[in-house]
């Protein structure tokens, strides 16, 4: 599979969706009606069985509409539903290990925050970088320290052809400064969670893509 990423990389996580009063589904829905061709599955409280099911189906509506799908953390849930690939955090199994569990044929993510987990996570069998938060975020309880536009530019530099995935902040105003950084991919989470997601969806892809 190609490491070609969309610029706009919509992350649907469960947890927040659902306390802003959406049903993953029907947000998912929402975006895909509005062009978003790429989404991570974040769901960090369900339990195996109902994680495989929502995967199933989040997989099935993306697919239809020539969508790729990241299952977070979990790589046994990403296997066993055909996700494209598995987005690791820095406590996560590592990526050498997840890639003997998915193949050579799905995408493998690492989150980084710091210059030293940019170095080292380039050392794993990994096909893009995430670096964040770039700007200051209210979508993790406990976020790491901003990097910035200097950090995006740094994690570039070091990442050679491999793409970097910008996190954390980002806003309709500014993905462009930051895809203006070398970003390939802008990933955004409460930014499309508004009162109407498909019209927001929508301007995000009008934008950026």
């Amino acid at each position: 599979m190609s490491a070609a990423l969309a610029p706009l990389y919509a992350i649907l996580d469960v947890d927040l969706t659902r306390a802003r009063g959406w049903a993953p589904l029907d947000l998912l829905d929402a975006w895909l009606d509005a062009g978003v061709r790429l989404v991570q599955l974040r769901a960090k409280s369900l339990p195996f069985g109902p994680m495989l099911d929502l995967a199933d189906a989040v997989i099935a509506r993306a697919r239809a509409a020539g969508g790729t799908v990241i299952v977070n953390d979990r790589a046994d849930v990403a296997r066993l539903s055909d996700a494209d690939g598995v987005h690791l955090g820095q406590t996560d199994l590592g990526a050498a290990a997840v890639r003997q569990m998915i193949g050579a044929g799905r995408l493998i993510g690492l989150s980084t925050h710091t210059a030293a987990q940019v170095d080292a996570g380039l050392l794993q069998p990994i096909d893009y970088l995430a670096i964040g938060p770039v700007f200051a975020t209210g979508s993790k309880a406990q976020p790491d320290p901003v990097v910035g536009l200097e950090g995006v530019r740094l994690a570039v530099q070091r990442a050679g052809a491999r793409p970097v995935v910008a996190i954390g902040g980002i806003t309709l105003t500014r993905a462009r400064e930051v895809l203006d950084s070398g970003a390939a991919s802008v990933a955004v989470i409460s930014d499309l969670l508004t009162d109407d997601p498909r019209a927001r969806a929508r301007a995000w892809v009008a934008l950026i893509s």
